[in-house]
């Protein structure tokens, strides 16, 4: 760590360096994806609709960190690009799926993020890496809401 020694880290700087890591992830990934003409929020919504086909809506807000009304927004937007599609279900439900189009900018989308992550992370042992996800869950108070 720089400039910080191990017994005087507070809670803070733990905080911050988390957040410095994060604000970098989001600015390479968003560099990378826009040119595949997708944002961040964009490219999570088709990763959970791959792995959770048939989302609702409220499913997605909550998988992406978004509201109900910002991701009823942003899936309207990628309807339109012909992203994603609405499938009926039982009763009024409206469920959404990845086109064809949306598959192949995810995979695409994919190898950007994992570009990113082996650019920071990739430094790490997978011991290291091990440790590091399975503290980084033992401090998730999880979903507050």
């Amino acid at each position: 760590m720089k400039g910080i020694t191990m017994t005087a880290v507070t809670l803070q700087d733990v905080g911050l360096a988390v957040k410095r890591l994060q604000w970098h992830h989001h600015r390479a990934a968003n560099t990378g994806l826009g040119e595949l003409g997708l944002s961040l929020p964009q490219r999570d919504v088709l990763r959970h609709l791959h792995a959770q086909p048939d989302a609702s809506l409220h499913a997605l807000a909550v998988l992406t960190f978004q509201t109900d009304q910002s991701i009823g927004t942003l899936a309207g937007r990628m309807i339109g690009r012909g992203l994603i599609e609405r499938v009926s279900a039982p009763g009024r439900a409206v469920r959404h799926r990845l086109t064809e189009e949306g598959e192949r900018l995810r995979l695409e989308g994919s190898k950007v993020v994992e570009r990113v992550m082996q650019h920071t992370l990739g430094a790490l042992t997978p011991d290291e890496l091990a440790t590091l996800h399975r503290l980084l869950l033992k401090a998730d108070p999880g979903d507050p809401a």
